[in-house]
C-alpha cells in the first residue's frame, strides 16, 4: 500500500468561495460535531481572510464564532487552520506589524493551530515576519505558493521560494493553486523537488474545482509526496469551489493509497444541514454561477471566487459600452460577448503588469485594469487611462516585488504622471496602529475582550466593527436579506401578486397630496431635508415618515402608519409623487 494521504474540510473557504456570508456561530456549534462524527478530516479551516469581515457585517461577534468552532476540534485532536493573507492579514489592504503580531496571540488564544500564510506576489518579505510570529503565538506556521502558469513561474522560481520560506522558519508548504489552473505534471513535478529536498515538510495541496484540473492535480501531488489535500463537502463541492471527498477518497484508494473511511451517515447529515443554513439565509448571497465549473477560466487564469462580483462588474459596464457603440454605429455587445472580451484584455494585461498571481487583492487589481481598458478602448482613448492608486502600488512595488518585468509602455506612463517604483520591504511603509486603537476603545467604554480579542477586530477591521458596535451592522443586513428574500418571492409572482403580497406583509404609506417628496428637516421651520433614512429604520405609532411639499406651499406630514421597520423606499428625496402613490412599505411587528 502507499503512504497516508489525510484531508482537511476548507469549510470557510467553501462558503467564500461560493457566497458572500458565513455561517453563524450556532450553526457553526451544530455543525462541528457532525464534521468529526465523519471520521475522514485531519484537519478542518475554521476562519481566515473574510470569515471575520462578513461576521461583523452581518452584525456577529466573530471572536465568539471562532471560538465556538474551533472548540470541538480542539477537544479531539482535530488540527484546525485559518487562512492569512500575509502583509493584508485578514484584509485587503496592508497591515500594520503590531497588528499583525497581535492577530497571532488571539488566534492562537481562540483554538486555531495552523496558519496558512500567503502573499498574492510570492514575495517572502511579506510572508517571513508572519513565520516569526506564528512561532511566537504558538500556531505552526504554513507557507503558501500562489500557483499560476506563466514564463515566470517556473519549477526553479517556486523551488527558490520554498528554500526561503524553509530556511526563514515554514514547517509546512501549501500548493495553493486559487484558480485550479496549475497544470497537473507540474505541480507534481514541484511537489517531488520540494519532498525530496526537505523530506520532513508536510505539502498540502490547495486546488479549486474551477476549470476542471484539481482531480488530476490531486492524483499527481498524491503519487509525488503530498500529505493532506484539501476537500470540500456537498451542497459547496465543485463548480468554483472544491472537489467533494467522497470521490478524492474513492480515486485515491483505487490508486492503493492508505486513505480513511468515510462515516456516510454522518456525511449525509453535514450535508442535510449544510443545506439547510443555505435555505436558511445564506443561500440568499450565493451566485448560482458559482456553482458551476467553466474552463474558460484556463484562458485568463481568474479565480473561480470572484466570478460572481466580475460578472456583476461586468453587467454594469456592459450598458455604458454598449452606449459608446450605439453612438458610434456599432452594434451592442451580448454578455458572452463581453466576456470573452474580457478574459482576452486580462491575457493581454496580465504580462504586462509583471505575471503577477491571480489571487486577493492582485486578481482584482488585474481584472479591474482589463475592464477599465475595454470601456477606454471603445472611447477611443487607448488602454491604462483608468488606473486608480491600488492598481499603480500594485504596479510600483508598494504591495511588494512584482515576479515578472513591467511593460515599457506602463513605466513611461508612471513618468509621465510622477509616479515613482520602489523596491521597499513593503511592511516597513506602515506605522504601528495599536496604541491609538486602545485609545479608542477606552474613549468609547469597549472592552478588549478575552486575550485582547475585541481589540484584535477594531484594529483589523475598524469600520466593520464600529458599524457592528453601534447595531447598524445589523440593522444593514437584516435590511440586505429582507430585500433579497422579498426579491426571490417577487419574481415568481405577478406585479398583482407582489403588491398583495406586500400589503399583506406590510403597510404601504401613500401620499394623502401631490407634491415633492422631502424627508427629515435639519431644524424647525428649515427646508434642509437630510438624507434618507435607511432600510431598517424603526418607527413607533404616530412618527413622521416624511414630508410632502402641495403645490400651494404648505409642508404635509405623512405618518409612519401604525409604526414598525422601513423595509422598501418607493420615492427618492426631491422626486413628485401624485395622491396614493406609494411612499414606502413599514413592516409591522405581527404578533
Amino acid at each position: 500500500m502507499k503512504k497516508k494521504i489525510q484531508f482537511s474540510l476548507v469549510y470557510r473557504d467553501m462558503w467564500q468561495s461560493s457566497g458572500k456570508f458565513q455561517p453563524r456561530k450556532d450553526q457553526l456549534e451544530r455543525i462541528a460535531p457532525v464534521i468529526i462524527d465523519m471520521g475522514c478530516f485531519a484537519r478542518v479551516e475554521t476562519n481566515g481572510g473574510a470569515f471575520e469581515q462578513v461576521n461583523l457585517l452581518a452584525g456577529e461577534n466573530p471572536n465568539d464564532a471562532v471560538r465556538a468552532f474551533c472548540k470541538p476540534f480542539n477537544e479531539v485532536g482535530i488540527k484546525t487552520h485559518m487562512l492569512d493573507r500575509g502583509l493584508n492579514a485578514l484584509r485587503m489592504y496592508p497591515v500594520p506589524d503590531d497588528v499583525r503580531a497581535l492577530m497571532y496571540k488571539v488566534k492562537a488564544k481562540q483554538g486555531t493551530n495552523i496558519t496558512r500564510i500567503f502573499d498574492g506576489l510570492n514575495d517572502v518579505r511579506n510572508i517571513i515576519p508572519s513565520i516569526k510570529w506564528a512561532k511566537e503565538g504558538g500556531m505552526t506556521p504554513q507557507c503558501a505558493l500562489c500557483i499560476t502558469n506563466s514564463p515566470v513561474h517556473t519549477l526553479e522560481y517556486y523551488m527558490n521560494i520554498a528554500d526561503q520560506l524553509i530556511a526563514a522558519g515554514a514547517e509546512e508548504i501549501c500548493l495553493k493553486d486559487m484558480a485550479g489552473i496549475g497544470q497537473p505534471a507540474f505541480l507534481g513535478k514541484l511537489t517531488k523537488m520540494i519532498k525530496d529536498k526537505y523530506p520532513e515538510i508536510i505539502i498540502q495541496y490547495h486546488g479549486h474545482s474551477g476549470p476542471g484540473l484539481s482531480m488530476a492535480s490531486i492524483l499527481e501531488v498524491c503519487q509525488n509526496g503530498a500529505d493532506i489535500i484539501d476537500t470540500a463537502i456537498e451542497p459547496l463541492s465543485w463548480g468554483k469551489v472544491h472537489p467533494d471527498v467522497i470521490s478524492v477518497i474513492s480515486m485515491l484508494k483505487n490508486e492503493g493509497f492508505e486513505v480513511p473511511e468515510i462515516n456516510m451517515s454522518a456525511y449525509m447529515k453535514a450535508r442535510a444541514m449544510t443545506q439547510e443554513f443555505i435555505d436558511e439565509w445564506l443561500g440568499y448571497f450565493i451566485n448560482p454561477g458559482n456553482k458551476i465549473m467553466s474552463s474558460l477560466l484556463l484562458g485568463c487564469g481568474l479565480p473561480g471566487g470572484m466570478m460572481g462580483s466580475m460578472m456583476a462588474d461586468l453587467g454594469g459596464m456592459r450598458t455604458t459600452i454598449n452606449n459608446v457603440r450605439k453612438k458610434n454605429g456599432l452594434d451592442e455587445l451580448s454578455m458572452d460577448d463581453l466576456l470573452i472580451k474580457l478574459f482576452d484584455e486580462v491575457e493581454y494585461v496580465w504580462p504586462r503588469v509583471g505575471y503577477p498571481p491571480l489571487v486577493t487583492p492582485f486578481s482584482q487589481y488585474v481584472k479591474n485594469i482589463a475592464l477599465m481598458n475595454l470601456l477606454t478602448l471603445e472611447q477611443g482613448k487607448g488602454r491604462f487611462v483608468m488606473m486608480d492608486d491600488s492598481m499603480w502600488g500594485m504596479i510600483l512595488g508598494k504591495s511588494g516585488k512584482i515576479p515578472g518585468t513591467i511593460d515599457p509602455e506602463l513605466v513611461e506612463l508612471a513618468k509621465k504622471q510622477g509616479r515613482e517604483f520602489t523596491d521597499v520591504d513593503a511592511h516597513t511603509l506602515l506605522t504601528d496602529a495599536l496604541d491609538d486603537f486602545r485609545k479608542e476603545m477606552a474613549e468609547n467604554g469597549w472592552e478588549c475582550g478575552q486575550d485582547d480579542e475585541e481589540l484584535f477586530e477594531l484594529a483589523m477591521h475598524p469600520e466593520q466593527y464600529r458599524n457592528y458596535k453601534s447595531g447598524q451592522a445589523k440593522k444593514n443586513f437584516l435590511a440586505d436579506l429582507q430585500k433579497l428574500k422579498d426579491a426571490k418571492l417577487g419574481a415568481n409572482l405577478s406585479p398583482e401578486q407582489l403588491s398583495a403580497y406586500k400589503h399583506a406583509k406590510a403597510d404601504a404609506v401613500v401620499a394623502p397630496v401631490k407634491g415633492d417628496i422631502f424627508w427629515e428637516f435639519s431644524g424647525e421651520g428649515e427646508c434642509a431635508p437630510t438624507v434618507e433614512p435607511f432600510i431598517g429604520k424603526e418607527y413607533k405609532e404616530g412618527d413622521v415618515l416624511c414630508y410632502i411639499q402641495a403645490p400651494w406651499g404648505e409642508f404635509v406630514e405623512v405618518p409612519a402608519a401604525l409604526g414598525g421597520k422601513l423595509v422598501e423606499i418607493n420615492a427618492k428625496r426631491g422626486s413628485k409623487v401624485q395622491k396614493g402613490d406609494v411612499i414606502a412599505y413599514i413592516e409591522r411587528e405581527h404578533e
